[in-house]
Order: structure tokens, then sequence, then C-alpha cells
């Protein structure tokens, strides 16, 4: 891997249309770096072989909606921001999309260009500070930790 690709924020794109999954991987292959998967079965397959920043998932899949498999991969992979991408004003998969699949932002389709990358590097943004609040707080626990241990030998001395 080149210095540039561990730059680019990471992207995981799945969407049951293959030309929907060509034309963003032609549109972003140049500011990020883009996974596809043709279903959330696929999806699964890299997210466990690859690091994920950001999901972008289409709700209406013919094996599994988009919400079904965002809330999936939440228990092993929560740390990813997840988008949710539909066609269909659907109110309901709205509502269990943030409500079961802890999803960042929805879009519409056709999604446009810019207001994407707008959208992916702010939920980038957020998968950082959540990233380093994680490590701060570890840091934190483990100097806790190291601070007990030096009192109770002092204690016992």
């Amino acid at each position: 891997m080149s210095d540039a690709d561990k730059e680019k924020i990471r992207i995981l794109y799945v969407d049951d249309e293959d030309n929907n999954l060509q034309a963003f991987k032609a549109t972003f292959r140049r500011d990020y770096k883009v996974h596809l998967a043709i279903s959330a079965e696929k999806g699964r397959e890299i997210l466990n072989n690859n690091e994920i920043d950001i999901i972008i998932t289409d709700q209406r899949m013919p094996e599994e909606t988009g919400v079904d498999f965002l809330a999936s991969v939440i228990p092993t992979h929560p740390e990813p921001i997840r988008i949710l991408l539909t066609g269909y004003t659907d109110i309901q998969a709205v509502i269990d999309a943030i409500n079961k699949g802890q999803v960042y932002h929805y879009l519409t389709k056709p999604w446009e260009e810019e207001y994407m990358k707008t959208v992916i590097n702010n939920a980038f943004e957020v998968y950082s500070l959540r990233k380093e609040n994680k490590k701060l707080t570890d840091d934190l626990l483990k100097a806790n930790e190291q601070l007990e241990f030096l009192l109770r030998q002092k204690l016992l001395s």
C-alpha cells in the first residue's frame, strides 16, 4: 500500500446494481480508497478483510436491505460511519436507519458529487474524532492503572 492510499479515506460502497458501483468508483477513486460490494454478504467479507472508515449502502437490495446490513455489522464493526442511500423516499426506512442501523446520514439517489464529498468528509471527521477520543480515554485508563499500582507499591513498602 502506498503512502497516498494510507492517507485516503477508506470507503465500502454496497449496491446490488453494478452500474451504480462502477459510477461511484469512477467518480471517487481519485479522492478515496474505494471498496465495492455487489451484496451485503460481499460487504461483510470486505469489512472482515480491510480497514474501513465509512460504509455507504443502498437501501433496496434483493437479499437484505441496507438498514439490515448496517445493523448486522454493528456488533463486529462498530467504528465505521454509516451512510444510507436510496432512490425512494421511504420514511420507515429513514426511521429504521437511524434507530437500527445507527446511520450518520441519509442520502437520496441520484447523489450529487459535491454534496456526497461533503457528507463523506464530514463523516470522516466524526470517525477521526471518535477514534482520537477512544485513544485518549484508553491512555487515561492506562495512566490511572499505573498510578494505582505505584500507590499500592508505596503503601505496601
